[in-house]
């Protein structure tokens, strides 16, 4: 074998071992952001998104940050299913802004995504209704409480108009903040912004 040859065979040998770890790499990328990005309950989302007039891509960062997909977490406030909504919520979101049939003295049907994306969205609709479209405030209500929001507004340490909130006293509420429009960024750059 001349040395012309060895030296094409090499570099063709090189160039498949190079392209074989691109493609490996590619594939495990791929794999981690199924993972770690899903798009699970396509079809409760998208109806929700539809019915609710919410971006698809806040949705699913709620649902990631509330229970990364879990149909069955529950918090330590007995907040439930995938968007993390208490009895007492479910129950004023039933009475007040919906005509369907479920008993929302049953908390055990947060458990059922169907339900719960329904009313974790009717959830951020309202929110964002209430303080005029400020996706900051809205978000801090759905994790802190409309009480707390509430109170904040009236407070110039975290809200200079009494309208939007710049801040909150609850790190784990400024923090879910950031975890929710982290989310929410990614699953807009993934999937929602071709």
């Amino acid at each position: 074998m001349n040395k012309a040859l060895k030296i094409t065979l090499t570099i063709i040998l090189f160039a498949i071992v190079f392209i074989a770890i691109i493609i490996g790499v590619k594939f495990a990328y791929d794999t981690y952001i199924n993972s770690s990005y899903p798009l699970k309950y396509e079809d409760e989302v998208y109806s929700a998104s539809a019915e609710y007039n919410i971006p698809k891509e806040l949705i699913y960062g709620v649902i990631k940050t509330e229970s990364n997909f879990n149909p069955d977490a529950v918090s330590a406030a007995d907040a439930r299913g995938l968007m993390q909504l208490t009895q007492p919520t479910f129950e004023w979101l039933h009475t007040y802004y919906s005509d369907d049939d479920y008993d929302s003295s049953n908390a055990d049907l947060l458990f059922d995504p169907k339900i719960n994306i329904k009313y974790g969205t009717l959830c951020l609709s309202v929110l964002l209704e209430r303080y005029d479209n400020d996706l900051d405030t809205a978000i801090c209500a759905y994790n802190a409480g409309l009480g707390n929001v509430d109170e904040w507004l009236t407070m110039s340490q975290y809200s200079a108009d009494g309208k939007t909130l710049d801040s909150t006293p609850f790190g784990e509420t400024n923090e879910y903040l950031k975890r929710v429009k982290n989310n929410r960024d990614k699953y807009a750059e993934l999937y929602f912004s071709k």
